[in-house]
């Protein structure tokens, strides 16, 4: 449907909204990304619906502080979480006082629910319900055995159970994660259909993270894969079918067009494995960043750029590939804007991306800067400068200063400092700079935290 023939009634409809997430996902690991050993056809498909983007961006190489991007539209820093936040219960997260898309939304009189993986707190004051979610069912730290639903690296490793509906435990012995993610995303949308109001569900896989988990009918598809390949190509081909179970749903209910969907991986490919069974942690070589340099914890690309799609039929083109840069904290909002909700309420860092996908104005202009540890980052354009770069958790620095060409060295492969001493200079500059207003709004959150401004 062209957007440009819509009624204005039609065009001011407000549409529902599913923001899917995956975990530990690569560039490489999904077909329509590029992908040729294994399919992801329902995702295929929802990108062929909307909007595939070449350079999306996580805001950052790892997972609580990209989940925070995601729902409050800030960098991470300016969010209150720069780093993976712990697991046990009486683990502090997301401070109140930053407003969540899902706050906003219920503000503006829509239905709100979350099923998956927080990894925000655990602590009161810090869990799904208390940010915006009417509904939430999932679990709160980092990750869970898909099986037993039990998180193994509470208390100095012993194993805890996570599994919650809204404030209370549940237990599904047995049921498989994924599986158990989209059926309760399904009857959320079946069960919101039948009443006159919006929607927005958060669907947050934890797949396909760490413990290395897949039933065997869809091991079986894929046996002419190498070991750590085929559990890959498992994980995310049941993550693949739970998404066209939603898709279905929402054409069931007649909702298709007039819901708005993004999906995204909330980093680049993971190494770990967590496996002791010989006595000695083994990696895990499964993953793919499809071709760019580095992965989870690094700044390089293979960190940072994941997949990126977005479908809204009713007002956003079908069949388009964009390389504007777009970033977690763009969802916030861009959504809020097609919800008809006021962004200038909210201290977001994000961009509206919205004009230029449905309508095809410019694509805005900016630097979009990433950190983690001492690695600080910065994009302008197809330029990259990467302070202190590192290509994987505790891995030594390849270089203090680090300046990529992306058009030309996709890579990242050479270093370009020392022949644009100008250019690297300005964007060190305002890389530091960015990096000193982080700090600084970091230590005004955490006392607000500690003094307990909610």
């Amino acid at each position: 449907m062209n957007p440009s023939t819509l009624s204005k009634n039609e065009s001011s409809r407000r549409p529902n909204v599913l923001v899917i997430l995956t975990d530990d996902q690569g560039y490489g690991d999904l077909s329509c990304m590029g992908n040729t050993d294994f399919r992801t056809p329902h995702l295929d498909a929802l990108a062929a619906s909307g909007v595939r983007f070449t350079d999306w961006y996580a805001n950052a190489p790892v997972c609580s502080p990209t989940r925070a991007a995601l729902l409050t539209g800030r960098y991470p820093g300016h969010a209150g979480v720069r780093s993976i936040l712990a697991g046990h219960r009486r683990a502090s997260g997301l401070p109140r006082s930053v407003p969540t898309l899902a706050r906003a939304l219920r503000d503006e009189g829509y239905r709100t629910a979350m099923f998956g993986k927080w990894h925000l707190g655990l602590s009161e004051g810090s869990r799904p319900n208390e940010h915006g979610f009417e509904r939430f069912f999932g679990f709160l730290a980092g990750c869970v055995d898909f099986y037993s639903h039990i998180f193994y690296w509470s208390h100095q490793h012993n194993p805890l159970h996570d599994l919650w509906e809204n404030e209370r435990e549940v237990w599904r012995n047995g049921e498989y994660m994924t599986h158990l993610i989209t059926r309760e995303a399904v009857s959320f949308i079946r069960e919101t259909a039948s009443r006159d109001e919006p929607f927005f569900g958060y669907v947050a896989y934890n797949a396909p993270h760490y413990p290395l988990h897949a039933p065997a009918e869809y091991l079986d598809r894929f046996r002419h894969l190498p070991p750590d390949r085929r559990i890959m190509a498992a994980m995310l081909a049941a993550v693949d079918d739970g998404v066209g179970e939603i898709l279905a749903e929402l054409e069931r209910q007649g909702l298709r067009d007039d819901t708005l969907i993004v999906f995204q991986s909330d980093n680049g490919p993971s190494r770990e494995a967590r496996n002791w069974l010989d006595g000695r942690e083994d990696p895990y070589y499964g993953s793919s960043a499809g071709g760019w340099r580095g992965g989870k914890f690094s700044l390089f690309e293979g960190g940072v750029r994941v997949p990126g799609l977005l479908s809204y039929p009713r007002r956003v083109p079908a069949a388009q590939v964009v390389k504007t840069p777009g970033a977690s904290m763009d969802v916030f909002p861009t959504i809020l804007a097609a919800c008809g909700g006021d962004a200038t309420r909210y201290e977001l860092d994000g961009t509206n991306l919205l004009p230029h996908l449905a309508d095809q104005a410019p694509p805005p202009e900016r630097d979009l800067f990433f950190e983690q540890g001492e690695q600080t980052a910065v994009r302008r354009g197809p330029w990259k400068l990467i302070l202190n770069a590192r290509e994987a958790e505790s891995a030594q620095v390849i270089a203090p200063v680090h300046l990529s060409h992306l058009d030309d060295d996709p890579g990242e492969r050479h270093n370009l400092a020392q022949q644009h001493p100008a250019l690297t200079e300005e964007l060190r500059g305002a890389a530091l700079h960015w990096r000193g207003g982080v700090e600084a709004r970091w230590k005004s959150l955490t006392q607000e935290s500690a003094s307990g401004v909610a």
